[in-house]
């Protein structure tokens, strides 16, 4: 392929199968896979069912950023078996307060020219540096962990050109924010957003990974940036000036979509609740009270989004109506923030510090009030995703979340040099920063037992789908339902992500509190049960829980509009049916509660037929189709992808 972008270049590299046609499946070669704890233990777990000898993988990392908060032994046992199993299947081990699992890999492992897997649907933050960085569902990572191709609907390439600078007051988040403003959470689905441009000489390497990081709320497959002059002075500052290789775009090469982002013209933006996709000005929501404001994430992860933070409340100190969390992304950041001062900036104006992880983003403490507002630097603002039910959170830049630190209420960033005579403090790179990899353990080639506490439960099995069903529609949904809202996050469930039978109690909890009741009454009727849903069904955090929970109790399929690229492929990947209406217009004729039969469902799948569903009692039928490869119908076939693995002996072990 002549003239290719940086994204073509990435995949015909490590192309192992398919033709780079948009839409078709590929399979691709994966050098780095990235997992963390909330979603790590599974995999682990399908490790163990793989009966795997050591990980394949080039670089395996296992990390503990997630369950952080020991309010009992669940997540305490869940660590010390992650550690056990890195070292029984061969993977790095980020050891719990060591930081965000994305932030820390670009910091030490991070490599231009690479693919990356991730567990967590942010790995396209590696894009920054010149990765082809995917999140995606547990289970194709443990396949890629043993070798084997990660396989996804080649995507188009969306070519977003920077240009200009950006002005004071306003930073990176800025730019993603945007582009969610322009598209919103799904006009992203099917691309790779790949940015270039005169104006990427003023973005960091750590500006990148802000911007990349928060494609996946747009729905990409991956964002990419070039590997350039900043990239080689970001590994060369980490101590891997080696790892450097240049990366860009041919002259000529196209793009299937483009796009131009001015930066000049950008001002301070801000998502109101509750979807990343809600963005406006933060001048048109100024003057709402704040009680809370929370700093950090892998959204914005650099050093810079700290200091400058630090530097903007100097002398100041926070609203008493407020309280100010700080949640340092990496141990290596809050080492060099310490040694700049800057925590020390932080601290005195009434920070409240809390360990390197994820935290409040995952609803892993950090629980705002009762109808409060609650401002962040995080890349998601789903309802109920921080552990209030009718929480009303804002995602913003550390400019506007300083400024709300201050005035205790939202606030337009630009407002401070009148309101407090701040002058826009400014950053400059350091020329050396201090390395920090003390809580790295490396994989030591030793086999070792797993250590499995009590609330570590063997994966379920699940039979080979049926050729005829009658099952109820148990829940009908709109559009946009993310995983969130699908299996609850927060620190009442994080701990049970070993323990399909427990976490499955909060299946659809955030949308009927009910659900668990009613599909273990739906047991003692039919064999199993359906849900429906609008478009972009499952957008957002990468949880294999989000199909797996809901198996568990039963669900057999689903029937959308449209799905979001994770959640399709979990679904499938543990024998859950992504049906899709063939006329949209179909949903309104579903309602929750209809009985639906379907007969010759083995051979319609397999031959790509058109299936019918009666709906029992009304004389009705809805046509649904089904919009999976060759490969994937064998996976549905078999009741899930470890089925399939299992019996096609798919994996050299």
């Amino acid at each position: 392929m002549n003239n290719q972008n940086v994204s073509q270049k990435l995949i015909s590299s490590h192309l192992l199968s398919g033709e780079m046609k948009p839409g078709s499946e590929i399979g691709l070669k994966i050098d780095h896979v990235l997992q963390q704890d909330a979603t790590g233990t599974l995999i682990m777990l399908e490790l163990e069912a793989f009966q795997l000898e050591r990980a394949k993988a080039e670089v395996a990392v296992q990390y503990v950023d997630h369950n952080l908060l020991q309010t009992d032994y669940k997540n305490m046992d869940d660590h010390l078996f992650l550690q056990s199993a890195a070292a029984r299947f061969g993977y790095w081990f980020s050891r719990p307060g060591n930081g965000i699992s994305h932030a820390v890999h670009m910091e030490r492992f991070g490599k231009p020219g690479s693919t990356l897997l991730g567990s967590d649907s942010h790995t396209c933050a590696g894009g920054g540096i010149g990765m082809l960085a995917i999140g995606t569902g547990g289970l194709d990572v443990a396949l890629a962990a043993a070798g084997e191709p990660y396989f996804v609907k080649m995507p188009k390439i969306m070519g977003i050109k920077l240009t200009g600078k950006l002005p004071d007051w306003v930073s990176a988040k800025d730019v993603i924010l945007e582009m969610l403003r322009r598209y919103d959470v799904n006009g992203g689905r099917g691309y790779i957003l790949e940015y270039y441009g005169p104006g990427l000489q003023y973005l960091s390497a750590w500006d990148r990974h802000v911007i990349a990081n928060m494609g996946a709320e747009m729905g990409a497959t991956s964002s990419v940036f070039p590997s350039d002059e900043i990239t080689k002075e970001f590994l060369r500052k980490e101590g891997r000036k080696d790892q450097w290789m240049g990366l860009k775009a041919d002259e000529g090469a196209a793009y299937d979509h483009d796009e131009e982002i001015n930066l000049s013209e950008l001002e301070p933006l801000i998502a109101i609740p509750s979807s990343p996709g809600n963005v406006v000005p933060v001048r048109e929501v100024s003057g709402k009270p704040v009680s809370q404001v929370v700093l950090g994430s892998s959204a914005n992860p650099g050093l810079r989004d700290f200091w400058i933070v630090s530097q903007i409340v100097k002398g100041q100190f926070s609203s008493p109506e407020v309280s100010f969390d700080v949640n340092p992304s990496t141990r290596q950041i809050l080492q060099n923030l310490t040694e700049m001062g800057a925590l020390a900036s932080l601290i005195a104006a009434g920070a409240r510090v809390h360990q390197s992880g994820c935290m409040g983003c995952i609803g892993m403490g950090q629980a705002p009030a009762t109808n409060s507002i609650s401002l962040r630097t995080m890349p998601r603002n789903f309802p109920g995703r921080s552990g209030t039910l009718d929480d009303q959170v804002y995602l913003c830049s550390p400019e506007t979340a300083a400024a709300a630190a201050l005035t205790g209420k939202i606030t337009d960033p630009r407002d401070l040099e009148k309101q407090f005579n701040i002058t826009y403090p400014k950053w400059k790179e350091p020329d050396i920063i201090n390395v920090n990899q003390q809580m790295l353990i490396p994989p030591n080639g030793k086999s070792v037992e797993l250590i499995k506490g009590p609330n570590i439960k063997t994966l379920p099995e699940f039979g080979e789908l049926p050729d005829e069903l009658e099952i109820p529609i148990l829940l009908k949904m709109g559009d946009d339902i993310s995983t969130d809202e699908i299996l609850k996050a927060g620190a009442d469930v994080l701990p049970l992500r070993s323990n399909i039978p427990e976490i499955s109690k909060y299946s659809y909890y955030v949308i009927d509190q009910h659900f668990y009741d009613r599909a273990i009454e739906n047991q003692n009727k039919h064999n199993g049960f359906c849900v429906v849903a609008g478009e972009n069904y499952a957008q957002g955090s990468s949880r294999e829980h989000a199909a797996l929970a809901p198996r568990y109790l039963g669900q057999l399929f689903t029937i959308s509009k449209s799905y979001a690229r994770i959640g399709w492929q979990n679904l499938i990947n543990f024998g859950i049916i992504p049906f899709e209406f063939q006329n949209k217009d179909d949903f309104d004729k579903l309602e929750q509660g209809d009985v639906l039969r379907i007969e010759g469902l083995r051979s319609a799948i397999k031959n790509r037929k058109v299936l019918n569903a009666k709906v029992i009692g009304k004389q009705m039928e809805i046509p649904l189709v089904l919009n999976i490869s060759d490969r994937q119908i064998e996976v549905i076939l078999k009741g899930g992808a470890i089925n399939y693995v299992k019996d096609k002996k798919r994996i050299n072990l």
